[in-house]
């Protein structure tokens, strides 16, 4: 399903860690393919109200805490830098979809990075 917003369709998330070495573009590719997953779940599902909306983003952030093993076999982690990152684009995220008021460690409560 393409995506039909159009400030999410040219968002070029996780773009910190592309340009820094450190993260294997690789697996910052399976991040941002979570990222573009969970956009198209919520125009799917059209969350009505903010619980909706973080039962969305928390199943997409236990996918990065799957993600965190990969990061390490490469030789990288979800680290500070990794974890402001992903953070500032599930807040990107739940604006673009109507929610700007979201709480952004709500979004993400379920991170174990």
């Amino acid at each position: 399903m393409p995506i039909s917003n159009q400030r999410v369709s040219t968002r070029p998330f996780l773009r910190g860690l592309y340009d820094d070495g450190y993260y294997p573009d690789h697996v910052v590719d399976r991040g941002r393919a979570i990222l573009l997953a969970l956009c198209e779940r919520i125009e799917r599902e059209r969350p009505a109200g903010l619980a909706a909306l973080y039962a969305l983003t928390q199943a997409a952030t236990e996918e990065f805490n799957d993600l965190e093993a990969v990061f390490e076999a490469a030789g990288s982690e979800i680290e500070t830098v990794a974890r402001e990152e992903i953070a500032e684009d599930f807040a990107f995220v739940a604006s673009a979809y109507g929610f700007p008021d979201a709480d952004v460690e709500e979004l993400i409560a379920t991170r174990e990075w």
